[in-house]
């Protein structure tokens, strides 16, 4: 008896757990004929240089010289992407085409199109292509941030360079923060459990009403493939920057010209917040859209433009869509009182950081801190833009500042509410501070600003 219950619990689980699943057949029909996979050849890259075959044996040169007698074969690279609008505009990754001699898109019913890279943005890794077509497909953007956590979301693309392959999943985490390599970070990511393998970028994810909520883009792995960690760039950006390449070919950003960094418990608790949030400001850049509207070094930017900022990445994000000449409202903590600036974003330049060096012979003591700190040189300090500050020769092991992250070579210029240009200045902050007061201390590393928390002693 036992075992005819089983039976039936077992006949009747599938059709329980199928009629609680989407089914996708319609959007797959609808929307595949829009998708395309993007053949792209590249200018054959040189394996080693004249340089580096001139440094090998005699016998070896011979090799390679009879090598390079030999005509090299352009690369070839696959992705994917889809039509936005009729008359043949195309979006990508940038990554697919970036070094591209020429694009081909192949669409399902096997038709295929020359295409013309019309602008990249790398800083999105988002590319627009043309082909010289009319009446073609087309593909919906989904017009605002409406897809949410655990949603159903697909993707059509071309993996490993299997067409127009179809894989489904969910939204696992939005406005993940993935810096490139120069530490750029203008993206709030989609992460997805779908099945994204090379091949797959610059295809759209839809959301279960047939819209395009996203664009392909990177993906987590330790083997080549997909583990189930899938990074989308998300519609409303994709909509910015199309926008922006197809009039201008180019892509501007709001800019405020600011180094900020997270606030983590021991920073929230020396600032007086009640959770870690917000972007607190490292560093403002002369001459600024943030210096111009008032921002300075050590606010903790909460809100902008209407929009709350939980993790300092939040901040780019938001301000990286604002076309600059815009006038918004921030809501900051100074000095534990919360105002409302209004200043006007201007658009993306290069925010240099200044690099520090050079030390002069006043010599402080430790002080209960566990510091030990010479006055900055004035006239590097000048040629570097800073007015002062006290450079850090020793941390005592296992003080306060050991245990904070301080380390010697650190550039000391702000103590709690006290502007740090000399050791006299560092030595009264100090003396002003209270037993087991957590205080925030702003420094200069490695050329970059940086905020840390330092708890005083108890008596």
């Amino acid at each position: 008896m036992r075992k005819l219950v089983w039976v039936f619990f077992l006949l009747l689980m599938p059709l329980g757990v199928n009629a609680q699943l989407p089914d996708f057949t319609t959007i797959v029909k609808d929307s595949s004929p829009a998708v395309v996979k993007i053949l792209v050849e590249s200018a054959a890259e040189e394996v080693h240089s004249r340089e580096e075959i001139e440094q090998l044996p005699d016998y070896l040169q011979r090799f390679f010289q009879f090598r390079g007698n030999r005509p090299q074969r352009p690369r070839r690279n696959t992705g994917s992407g889809f039509v936005v609008s009729a008359d043949g505009y195309i979006v990508t990754n940038n990554h697919v085409v970036e070094d591209a001699t020429s694009v081909t898109v192949r669409f399902t019913d096997r038709r295929e199109f020359e295409a013309e890279v019309v602008g990249l943005d790398r800083r999105s890794d988002l590319a627009l292509l043309k082909v010289d077509a009319e009446d073609l497909p087309q593909l919906a953007l989904a017009e605002t941030d409406t897809i949410d956590v655990g949603e159903w979301v697909l993707a059509i693309g071309s993996p490993f360079g299997l067409d127009f392959s179809v894989t489904a999943g969910i939204v696992s985490a939005k406005g993940r923060s993935l810096p490139t390599e120069s530490g750029e970070n203008y993206v709030p990511f989609l992460q997805t459990d779908v099945a994204i393998n090379p091949g797959n970028s610059g295809g759209p994810l839809f959301n279960l009403d047939g819209e395009v909520v996203g664009v392909n883009s990177q993906i987590f792995t330790r083997s080549g493939g997909s583990i189930g960690l899938s990074f989308a760039i998300p519609s409303f950006v994709v909509a910015n920057v199309i926008e922006q390449l197809k009039v201008n070919g180019k892509v501007v950003r709001g800019w405020l010209g600011v180094s900020i960094q997270d606030v983590d418990k021991a920073l929230a608790e020396s600032f007086g917040l009640d959770r870690p949030r917000g972007a607190l400001v490292a560093q403002v850049g002369g001459d600024s859209p943030a210096e111009q509207g008032g921002i300075e070094s050590g606010d903790i930017i909460l809100e902008f433009a209407g929009q709350e900022i939980i993790m300092s990445s939040d901040l780019p994000h938001v301000v990286g869509l604002i076309m600059p000449g815009t006038e918004v409202e921030a809501k900051i903590l100074r000095d534990g009182d919360e105002l409302t600036l209004t200043l006007e974003v201007g658009g993306l330049d290069a925010d240099e950081q200044p690099s520090v060096a050079g030390i002069s012979d006043t010599q402080n003591d430790e002080g209960p801190l566990g510091l030990v700190t010479e006055n900055a040189d004035a006239d590097m300090m000048t040629e570097l833009g800073l007015t002062g500050g006290v450079v850090v020769l020793e941390v005592v092991p296992e003080s306060p500042a050991a245990v904070a992250g301080i380390m010697g070579g650190d550039v000391i210029t702000r103590l709690g509410k006290s502007v740090i240009q000399s050791t006299r200045d560092m030595r009264d902050a100090v003396d002003r501070l209270q037993p087991g007061q957590s205080v925030a201390i702003r420094l200069i590393r490695r050329g970059a600003p940086l905020f840390l928390a330092v708890r005083v002693p108890e008596a």
